[in-house]
């Protein structure tokens, strides 16, 4: 492995061990309460996370990750509002955040024949893999914009059983995506949520029930 593409893997893995850890200090978190939580660190530790994976599509010139982050970040910013976190933070920082998905998309799209080009003929990618993890990428976000609908529609920052429904569906597809791309980051970084969605949508049926017969 070249010592470029080292560094560019580094990120990627970095930008998966962030989303890793909001996964586990979540779950952790909710198995101590008995109930599914949305503590802010799980947003701090997405917008990390995402933000890295921004810098990592960029350089592995994969249009299907910024895509599936782009939808999904500004709903983590949203979040972490809602809980009360936005105001907390630098003016500066917040301008940097705002702004970095809309720059490493207009990155991407800066030569629009070309990207179209690299998109529909890419050597590396098949065109229909690219589509498949496209829609991969865009399932996995989808959860998260059921979890903002949800959650302004009860206004209050939670994850309802539905967006743990949800994520299995799309990481299984990255996972898919992954395995034929030969993409280590995708690979290790999906696997490891598997476990926690299932616990989380136990803990959400679990209670659930409990709701239902005290009524």
């Amino acid at each position: 492995m070249q010592g470029s593409n080292m560094w560019i893997f580094a990120i990627g893995f970095l930008a998966q061990f962030f989303f890793s850890a909001r996964i586990l200090y979540q779950w952790i978190a909710s198995e101590k309460a008995g109930k599914v939580l949305s503590p802010p660190a799980f947003w701090i530790l997405s917008i990390a996370g995402s933000y890295l994976l921004f810098i990592y599509g960029v350089l592995r010139n994969d249009f299907a990750i910024i895509l599936g982050q782009f939808i999904s970040y500004y709903i983590y910013l949203w979040n972490l509002n809602m809980q009360g976190q936005w105001k907390k933070i630098a003016g500066i920082i917040k301008v940097v955040l705002i702004l970095t998905p809309l720059v490493a998309t207009g990155f991407m799209l800066r030569d629009l024949s070309g990207f179209t080009e690299t998109f529909f003929n890419n050597e590396k990618v098949p065109l229909w893999l690219l589509l498949f993890g496209s829609a991969g990428q865009v399932t996995f976000a989808l959860r998260f914009i059921y979890q903002f609908i949800y959650s302004a529609a009860h206004h209050q920052s939670v994850l309802p059983i539905g967006f743990w429904i949800i994520s299995l569906l799309g990481s299984s597809m990255i996972i898919a995506y992954a395995i034929f791309r030969l993409d280590p980051v995708l690979i290790l970084g999906q696997s490891f949520g598997f476990v926690a969605y299932i616990r989380n949508i136990m803990l959400g049926y679990k209670n659930n029930k409990i709701t239902v017969y005290e009524q």
